[in-house]
């Protein structure tokens, strides 16, 4: 990702800051150095570039193994542009996703970097938070790394769904909090109640942030059902 790293501080953070204004605070509370799990709402594809813009480190994402595998030009153009804005892709052929997210997630935050991670596994269908998968949870439990609540506020209005552009007009921005102490649990990432109990946690703390609306419900099942469909299952973990 270095290429777009260059080039998102060097050509597009001016264009972005001088466009969006964009609000943002509480840089402070990520490490300038060293590994970090940064845990955050997930409203709009923006949050890809606004959620990183005024960090002086790049965030790296989990994302689907199946945005590298594409053909032709359009495969092209999508594996170098998601690899661009940081996201790893991960191999579910081996495994449950749930594992193979936290393997990947672990060998990140090995490597001393800042891992982004989205709790509500989905971007949320609107402005309002929704109940958070336990992966994160777990993922921070194991690495025992600085555990860092990240808001994304107007992303949603900036480019919902559907919108092949950022629109003018509308200041987005991100707001990162105190790292959230989780030591009182270490030892304990196979005990579900555990999890439960981080992951709520750290959606109160994203809320507080967000000032959200919080719903007790999958993202994943509110848009099955907005598209007409049966909701399935949701894994927690994954």
């Amino acid at each position: 990702m270095l290429w777009f790293w260059i080039l998102l501080r060097v050509v597009l953070t001016p264009i972005m800051y001088l466009l969006w204004r964009p609000r943002n605070s509480g840089m402070r509370h990520v490490p300038q150095k060293g590994p970090a799990l940064l845990v955050g709402n997930h409203l709009s594809f923006a949050d890809h570039f606004f959620g990183p813009l005024p960090l002086r480190r790049p965030i790296y994402f989990i994302g689907k193994g199946e945005y590298f595998t594409g053909t032709g030009l359009k495969g092209l153009i999508s594996k170098a542009f998601m690899k661009g804005v940081g996201v790893v892709p991960v191999d579910r052929t081996g495994g449950s996703a749930a594992e193979a997210a936290l393997d990947t997630g672990l060998r990140i935050l090995g490597e001393g970097k800042l891992l982004g991670i989205y709790p509500e596994g989905t971007r949320a269908p609107d402005v309002r938070l929704y109940r958070g998968k336990t992966g994160a949870a777990r993922l921070a439990l194991k690495s025992k790394v600085p555990v860092v609540p990240m808001a994304m506020v107007n992303t949603f209005e900036l480019m919902p769904p559907g919108q092949p552009y950022p629109r003018l007009g509308v200041r987005p921005g991100v707001r990162f909090g105190p790292p959230l102490d989780f030591s009182r649990f270490y030892g304990k990432e196979d005990d579900r109640a555990v999890l439960r109990e981080v992951t709520d946690e750290i959606m109160r703390a994203i809320r507080e942030l967000s000032g959200q609306e919080y719903v007790d419900r999958y993202a994943a099942e509110v848009k099955a059902e907005m598209a007409g469909k049966t909701p399935r299952p949701v894994d927690e973990d994954d």
